[in-house]
């Protein structure tokens, strides 16, 4: 079966274009890559550089593109019109006509699933991501990773792909058992808001006054030792500090003062944490009672935001039960420890990336340069707690043991972390399990005039940022269809506010830094979730107003002749290249600009060609069926990056 019209069309311009280097320059084929690249508007539809086979050849590459043009013979092809030279380049021009028809055929067959585009080689591919530290709610930085998580699933899902989408619980460490201390010193109370948020707050409160009393006693040391430029620096961090607790107070003045009164009766808070981190490492009962009872209360507020963002996951993996108390993570530092790449330094175990990275020349294998010395690794503190990233290789090897392929969705400050880990996997001997990990780093989101902190209690969560869009996206339904019944107001506020922050952080390179900008969010003009769904309910709409109850019957493609029907059919050709593309190089933001570009063709279309008042009724169905397919193909560019695609707007 056919599933790429497109990639049709490329093999083929690959046939012609490959004899042709064949009959002319034999030498060279072997040297080369035969891509094709899309090249400006009104130069056809594919072209082929020729610098390479210049640089190569040392001829100009003019010439080459005329000679190869030359013995192109396109009188027996059945998608490429005509092939041109230009500067170097060689373009092929599609006959659009033949190509229309294909594209008819696929959708006739596909129908709704048009655009599922499997992969030569399926894979199961385990896929971790927002993996947020259960200690306070979700927030931006975290909203972005489980968009871009859910996102890469459904596209690699289309591809044929079994995607398994998993959450590290990370319940073992300093942060969590901090977040714990303080809720035992309440009380364990029962959460008097949504219970993440809570738990948010109370980490917020013991962390800051954990670091107002040990500022405390290092302004003590510095006074006493007459360092007094250390001492202003550090008196400067105290009134940071104080202004945080002062912010916490008026959020709850009563659990604020009920903490403070409690917490000043402990005698050596930090070192209470450290204890109660190596009591939960060796499963000591009450403690796991505690840390337990917490986390999943956190949980419990994750999956609430993440269902309204629907957005799921297929297991909730706990770092105790799989790195730690399975005795994983105590094999994994047995094992290092075995090879030559760790050492004991002041009392911790640490294992030395770079040595491996030479013995094993993992340069180009990890994209390492030249010169770069990865720092070494501490597996095991000198108080002989574990770290995260020596957790994460046991974490790697179970996850290896679902999967063929493991995605990594964590921030791209992790990198070294990362790298680190793939460099422990090569030292334990899993080079090959090493290259089918990949860390999909992504920048930070942006708020203007925010700095985000969760130990300060400083950040926007993920459901104050979906009530915002929600509220902003309601002002905007109301303005536009006042007339509309207030439920369906509501359902249509939910799916463009929610859809608005989704392609928001999509349609950025995941390698860029997203600036949060409302006004560019919810543009209902351009390049936004609510322009793309106006698209697609305009289409419905059309179609609903034809009130044509089958679409399938025979259409004449061939009466879409005028240039602004031949650019929607070949953008909706490209709808299935678009997805194997955007798959393949783990790329959402190329779906997006795609569906972008297709809703702006479409409008256009809308604006320039009567489709229900054509006076030809042959031609009145080619129309529809191009409306039709255009709705299929929206749908489902808005439902892959999870986006609903309303009927109405």
């Amino acid at each position: 079966m056919i599933y790429d019209p497109f990639k049709v069309l490329e093999e083929e311009a690959y046939i012609l274009l490959r004899n042709a280097i064949i009959e002319a320059f034999p030498e060279i084929l072997d040297k080369i890559l035969i891509t094709f690249e899309e090249p400006p508007p009104g130069h056809g539809n594919l072209a082929f550089r020729c610098f390479d086979i210049a640089r190569h050849l040392r001829i100009p590459p003019h010439e080459i593109s005329k000679k190869l043009v030359s013995l192109i013979d396109t009188s027996k092809c059945k998608y490429i019109d005509k092939v041109v030279y230009e500067n170097g380049y060689i373009n092929f021009y599609a006959n659009m006509g033949k190509l229309g028809e294909l594209l008819y055929q696929v959708i006739s067959n596909l129908r709704e699933k048009y655009g599922f585009n499997p992969a030569p080689q399926t894979k199961t591919i385990l896929i971790e991501f927002l993996s947020t530290n259960p200690i306070h709610p979700i927030h931006l930085g975290g909203a972005r990773n489980a968009i871009l998580g859910d996102t890469l699933s459904r596209l690699l899902t289309w591809r044929g792909h079994k995607v398994l989408r998993h959450f590290y619980v990370n319940d073992v460490g300093r942060q969590v058992v901090t977040a714990a201390f303080g809720y035992d010193l309440l009380g364990r109370p029962e959460p008097w808001d949504k219970p993440d948020h809570v738990i948010g707050y109370i980490y917020a409160l013991t962390s800051s006054l954990l670091e107002i009393e040990k500022l405390k006693r290092t302004l003590d040391r510095a006074k006493a030792l007459g360092k007094d430029e250390y001492y202003r620096a550090k008196v400067a961090e105290l009134d940071e500090w104080v202004k945080v607790a002062v912010e916490l107070k008026e959020r709850n003045p009563r659990i604020f003062d009920l903490f403070t009164e409690r917490f000043y009766k402990v005698k050596n808070p930090e070192g209470q944490i450290t204890v109660l981190i190596k009591r939960y490492e060796s499963r000591d009962p009450e403690a796991v009672e505690l840390i337990r009872k917490m986390c999943n209360m956190v949980l419990e507020g994750f999956k609430e935001t993440l269902d309204r963002a629907g957005i799921r996951f297929d297991s909730f993996d706990w770092e105790s039960d799989i790195a730690v108390w399975s005795g994983l993570v105590n094999d994994v530092i047995r094992k290092l420890e075995a090879t030559p790449y760790v050492i004991y330094s002041n009392g911790a175990l640490v294992f030395l990336a770079n040595d491996v990275v030479k013995d094993f020349n993992l340069y180009r294998d990890f994209s390492i340069p030249k010169g770069y010395e990865v720092p070494p690794l501490t597996l095991v503190r000198s108080d002989g707690t574990t770290l995260y990233t020596t957790r994460d290789i046991a974490y790697t090897l179970w996850k290896f043991k679902q999967a063929e392929r493991v995605i990594n969705v964590i921030g791209i400050e992790q990198k070294i972390a990362q790298l680190q880990l793939r460099i422990a996997l090569v030292a334990l001997g899993y080079k090959d399990l090493a290259k089918n990990l990949i860390h999909y780093g992504y920048e930070l989101v942006n708020l203007p005039g925010l700095k985000m902190s969760g130990r300060r209690g400083r950040y926007i969560t993920f459901d104050e940022l979906m009530d915002e869009a929600i509220k902003k996206a309601k002002a905007e339904v109301e303005l536009r269809s006042p007339y509309l019944p207030e439920a369906l107001k509501n359902k249509i506020s939910e799916s463009v506010g929610i859809g608005a922050i989704k392609y928001a952080f999509l349609s950025v390179s995941h390698l860029k830094p997203v600036t949060f900008n409302w006004s560019k969010v919810l543009n209902f003009e351009r390049n936004s979730a609510p322009f793309i769904q106006y698209a697609h309910a305009r289409a419905y709409n059309i179609l609903t107003k034809a009130g044509l109850k089958d679409l399938q019957n025979e259409v004449n493609i061939s009466l879409l002749s005028n240039e602004i029907e031949k650019e929607l059919l070949l953008c909706l050709i490209k709808f299935p290249h678009t997805i194997e593309e955007a798959a393949e190089k783990l790329r959402p933001d190329l779906l997006a600009e795609y569906a972008n570009n297709l809703a702006i063709i479409f409008n256009s279309f809308y604006d320039k060609v009567p489709v229900i008042h054509s006076k030809n009724e042959e031609l009145r169905k080619a129309r529809l069926w191009l409306v039709n397919a255009t709705r299929i193909v929206l749908k489902n560019a808005l439902n892959i990056m999870g986006i609903a695609a309303p009927s109405r707007m």
